[in-house]
């Protein structure tokens, strides 16, 4: 039995519907009509009740003044399923319920002999396909062949004995294919449609619907019944549904279809061609068919109001299905619009600024993934994909042009004034200069935090990598796909890296755009958020970008990038292959100058902000000559044998480099190396300050501390540089010297480590790798097993791994804290963008995050939104 707490009602002044509990088509509905808009009286219960309760329905047919299954004045009811997070659209409606051979004689009488044949053939129809789960095709087919008999194309064209027939022919398609026939009996009809939804919701093909679309399966099933609105007579009828938002844009206008003498959603069905709304839609289509609006003016008006009056009570863009009877315009179903990200953006703006919402809720409205699709070129939605090898969506954006499979044939493209696409089994650092070149990147190996997918983020470039379904043989410069088909050099391509998609030829682009809404919710995220954004920049091109983007400074320079540049990379081998300190001071000497120059000009684009800078942190063998080509060319600049440059290279290899000689460990080995980059960074800093007239903030990073011992003595290494810059040049130096925190270990000792730093920043992407013992540029092979079987929630890569790699963040900063109260503590890996990482870098007070400079408004919004979480949470429990 139900109670009375069972039954919610669609208007009265009793609880309304939840969305979260009755679902939104129940909720939004409601809404509806306590706002005194036209919607039919009804009421909601559990799909389980099996039937609707006796009070309810004495109460539905004394506001309708008809009663269910009376010969007289007969009430008809429809039935719609309602469950939370909209996943009730896997079961139809069913409409017309309450025609029976009783009450056919009174619809005859009230709405004339054709149109009450024609409710019986509908209603048949609905329940034979809702209730008893008869195939729609079936029906249709029976149409169809009344139609051809009649000789008509159009239904609107049968006549009372024609629909006659036809709803027999239905009646006798229901008993063959269901076993039983409709009932004739309107209660009966009623108890069975409330059965059958539910049937139809716990069946095997729902629950794995549900499944797949990341629903609870055993979620519960509401059902509205209500009165019905019938579309169909002689007088103005007809049904369709309308949208207010441009689903692309976001922008308000009016638009849908509109089908005369239909119900539910034919409209959208294509059995006839609709009309649709507006005069001006019509014209811009060009149509010949008048519009609703030049049928009926007063309904599209009142569909006007109604748009607006509900996109404020909800707070949210909407769309309505609607039926017209005799010209009286009633709403049956409301839903939340459909929308692009693009569209999102500018609705929850929209929706701001009128006070529908406030900024906070419009920030929390829009997935901050959806802003980074904002910011590069994307393929057209509506173009043709011709797909020839899927990957990784590791850069977003579309980007096509001419394939080529080395650096130096994306350069030779630039320099034609062409843009390329960059195909490589996998990139290396020697590779940046080909990937600055290209306009798009495709690798056949590597995952989400890989050398490419990285280097691709930081740049812009649209990049797809693990495109594990294409063969790449670069001495044949050749791609070749699954069915066998090879592209060669110069072959178009197109890469898609929002989807990971390589597709076949150029396709149509649409151009981003950065003002207008998104411009305003980028400004009310920095309003809101408490954290610093900063960006991982290596150039003064990156830093500009990542400035036109927001970034409040550089929170990673990767000094190692600036050394693949031409003119540098024989510079730097020959430092590597120099056989004591005073041949590597020469080649140093060289190599000062240039990054001192790399250094002003990214203290200039960053005035008066941080610019963390770190310090050589690869393994020396990255920058070795790869080839025998290479050796020569080298061996001649140093004018050495080749035999000998090609022995003191095979003394430098690294058995396993990722743990060898790198970072802080060459400072220590060669401190020469650091005294050079730290004498360029002051040099520089004093320079900028005369070039731009503010002061520089140079955060000078050591990567890859492990011990307290590493950082000690480095630190004081980098402060006699200092001294001595400032004693040459008269003139203070302003600095930090901080660590990069990226070991286990440095995560353990970041108390003792504190003590001699600034600050530190966590490097979660080599903290990750160490932790899960996992290579970044090989776990691409077998993550996607590993999502699939769900061995790994998520990739650890992608999103900070919160039980592991948390932790060990956590605890190290705690103890860093413990050790210096006045520690700076920041986070630049690639997770500095992702908002599950974001938010628990604003759960652990983390000053700052740092992330590519594409991916800045990413990590903007993000951060707002952790603010806005964290403040709840904090009001939470201050109310107990």
């Amino acid at each position: 039995m139900l109670s009375e707490q069972d039954i919610v009602w669609i208007g009265s002044d009793g609880p309304a519907p939840r969305e979260t509990v009755h679902g939104s088509k129940a909720a939004l509905l409601a809404v509806a009509a306590k706002a005194g808009l036209p919607v039919p009286a009804g009421f909601v219960i559990p799909a389980e009740a099996g039937a609707a309760p006796l009070a309810a329905l004495s109460r539905l047919e004394a506001l309708e003044g008809a009663t269910l299954g009376d010969p007289e004045h007969p009430l008809l009811l429809s039935v719609r399923p309602s469950a939370p997070l909209s996943a009730g659209s896997v079961a139809p409606a069913v409409l017309d319920i309450g025609v029976t051979t009783a009450t056919l004689p009174a619809l005859a009488r009230k709405l004339g002999e054709r149109t009450a044949h024609d409710l019986h053939r509908r209603a048949l129809q609905s329940f034979g396909a809702g209730a008893l789960g008869v195939s729609g095709e079936d029906f249709e087919y029976a149409l169809h062949d009344a139609l051809r008999l009649a000789g008509t194309d159009a239904e609107s064209d049968l006549d009372a004995a024609q629909l006659a027939s036809l709803a027999a022919t239905c009646a006798g398609l229901i008993e063959d294919e269901a076993g039983e026939p409709m009932p004739d009996d309107a209660h009966a009809q009623l108890e069975r449609a409330i059965a059958g939804l539910a049937a139809g919701w716990t069946s095997r093909r729902a629950r794995n619907r549900r499944l797949a679309m990341g629903h609870d399966p055993d979620q519960p099933l509401w059902i509205i019944v209500q009165a019905m609105r019938l579309g169909v007579g002689s007088e103005a009828c007809g049904a369709g549904f309308a949208e207010f938002r441009d689903e692309a844009t976001g922008e308000a206008r009016l638009g849908g279809r509109y089908l005369t003498e239909a119900q539910g959603e034919e409209a959208r069905m294509g059995l006839r061609t609709p009309r649709v709304l507006t005069r001006g839609e019509r014209e811009t289509l060009g149509l010949h068919d008048p519009s609703l609006e030049e049928m009926q003016p007063g309904a599209v008006a009142t569909l006007r109001d109604i748009g607006a009056h509900l996109e404020h009570a909800i707070g949210d863009a909407i769309a309505l299905e609607f039926t017209i009877e005799r010209g009286a315009l009633n709403i049956l179903e409301v839903r939340r619009a459909r929308r692009t990200p693009k569209a999102a953006i500018q609705i929850a703006v929209d929706l701001a600024e009128t006070g529908a919402i406030g900024h906070e809720d419009a920030l929390m409205r829009v997935d901050p993934a959806h802003i980074e699709e904002q910011l590069h070129p994307a393929i057209d939605p509506t173009a043709q994909r011709h797909i020839i090898g899927h990957g990784l969506a590791a850069s977003p954006g579309g980007a096509c042009g001419p394939l080529v499979f080395s650096p130096d044939e994306a350069e030779a493209t630039a320099a034609r004034g062409g843009g390329a696409i960059l195909a490589l089994i996998e990139t290396s650092p020697e590779d940046i200069r080909g990937m600055h070149a290209a306009v798009g990147v495709l690798t056949v190996r590597g995952g989400m935090t890989s050398h490419a997918a990285v280097v691709a983020r930081g740049l812009g470039t649209p990049c797809v990598v693990g495109a594990r379904d294409l063969r790449l043989d670069r001495n044949a410069a050749t791609l070749t796909t699954a069915d066998g088909r090879k592209l060669r050099q110069g072959d178009i391509v197109t890469v898609d890296g929002t989807t990971g998609e390589v597709l076949d030829g150029a396709v149509p682009m649409i151009q981003p755009r950065t003002s207008g809404g998104f411009a305003t919710l980028m400004k009310w995220a920095d309003d809101a958020r408490r954290m610093g954004v900063r960006a991982n920049a290596d150039t003064a091109e990156d830093a500009d970008t990542a400035r036109g983007f927001g970034a409040e400074g550089i929170g990673l320079c990767r000094t190692e990038h600036m050394f693949f540049q031409h003119g540098r990379i024989s510079a730097m081998r020959e430092m590597i292959l120099a056989e004591d300190e005073s041949h590597r001071r020469a080649a140093l000497a060289k190599l000062l100058p240039m990054q001192r120059g790399d250094f002003v000009d990214l203290f200039a684009s960053m005035p008066g902000m941080p610019v963390t800078i770190r310090l050589l942190d690869p393994p020396l063998h990255e920058f070795l000559p790869h080839g025998e080509a290479e050796l020569r060319d080298i061996a001649a600049a140093l004018d050495l044998p080749v035999s000998t440059v090609a022995a003191r290279a095979q003394d430098l290899a690294e058995f396993n480099p990722m743990l060898g000689n790198r970072g802080c460990r060459v400072g220590i080995g060669y401190p020469e190396v650091y005294e050079m980059q730290a004498r360029a960074i002051f040099e520089a800093a004093i320079d900028a300050e005369d070039q731009t007239g503010t002061h520089a903030h140079p955060e000078i990073m050591i990567p890859f501390v492990s011990a307290v011992e590493e950082q000690r003595i480095l630190a004081a290494l980098i402060t006699e540089v200092a001294n001595a810059v400032s004693e040459e040049r008269g003139r203070p130096v302003h600095y930090t010297v901080g660590a990069m925190v990226e070991t286990p270990r440095a995560c353990l000792v970041a108390g003792e480590i504190a003590a001699h730093a600034g600050f530190l920043s966590f490097g979660t992407n080599d903290l990750t790798q160490m932790l899960f013992g996992l290579s970044r540029d090989d776990a691409g092979r077998f993550m996607p097993r590993y999502l699939d079987q769900g061995v790994f929630g998520h990739d650890p890569f992608h999103s900070l791994d919160l039980k592991g790699v948390g932790e060990m963040v956590a605890l190290a900063i705690d103890r860093a804290r413990a050790g210096s109260a006045d520690i700076v503590l920041g986070l630049c890996g690639e997770h500095g963008a992702d908002p599950a990482s974001v938010d628990f870098c604003e759960r652990s007070g983390l000053a700052y995050v740092s992330c590519s400079p594409f991916r800045v408004p990413v990590a903007r919004l993000a951060a707002a939104q952790a603010t806005i979480r964290a403040t709840a949470r904090a009001q939470l429990a201050e109310a107990g």
